[in-house]
């Protein structure tokens, strides 16, 4: 779980060493941000630990290296760019 003031490994290589989380974007009374997700299939993906990518305005990555594997489900949320450079996807 991701909550406000956690450090986050950074996934790219944009030039940032280490990320923290300033706000969860939601409803205002939500305290965590999960990294869990549930296929119709029953398999759920998840993470070792932290990483996040950091994205412009426009929702495309800074850096042009994505490293370590991302899920598929980017794809429909519009992040076609990070798909694109990621070297695996789950």
């Amino acid at each position: 779980m991701i909550q406000p003031q956690t450090l986050l490994n950074v996934a790219d290589n944009s030039g940032a060493r280490e990320l923290m989380c300033i706000r969860i974007i939601g409803a205002s009374n939500r305290r965590y941000a999960h990294i869990e997700l549930k296929r119709d299939n029953g398999m759920i993906i998840r993470y070792d630990d932290n990483a996040a990518v950091v994205i412009d305005q426009e929702g495309n990555p800074k850096g042009t290296r994505i490293f370590g594997a991302i899920a598929r489900e980017l794809r429909q949320l519009n992040f076609t760019k990070i798909v694109s450079l990621a070297p695996e996807v789950l």
